[in-house]
């Protein structure tokens, strides 16, 4: 299956930055750390984003494919709030995701990497 970012064929052009967590990669949009923590994110088929806890409202649209958490599935076109405080760890679909994400901030990661104890 391809990526989800092939969906987009300049996205390719980017400098995705790998994770922790196998096929979960981001790419930070804007100029600096702080830059209203804008950020795109690719998701293999079936690959997870560990549990995350919002410290702000966290605004995410669907660019392609889908994911899922407790809350509901959420697929390409969909918007979705998620209010600060809020806790989920979200699954991409059987075609993977690619989000764009607003998070200005950040989240606090509440799992440790796959291997880590």
């Amino acid at each position: 299956m391809n990526p989800p970012e092939s969906a987009f064929p300049a996205l390719a052009a980017l400098r995705w930055k790998s994770t922790a967590w196998p096929g979960i990669r981001l790419h930070f949009l804007g100029e600096g750390a702080a830059a209203n923590r804008a950020v795109l994110i690719a998701m293999d088929a079936g690959c997870a984003y560990p549990s995350h806890r919002h410290l702000g409202d966290e605004e995410v649209l669907v660019l392609a494919g889908s994911y899922r958490d407790a809350a509901g599935e959420y697929r390409a076109g969909e918007f979705h709030l998620n209010p600060s405080g809020s806790i989920h760890a979200a699954i991409a679909g059987p075609s993977g995701a690619l989000l764009f994400a607003r998070v200005p901030e950040g989240i606090e990661v509440l799992e440790s990497p796959p291997g880590h104890v």
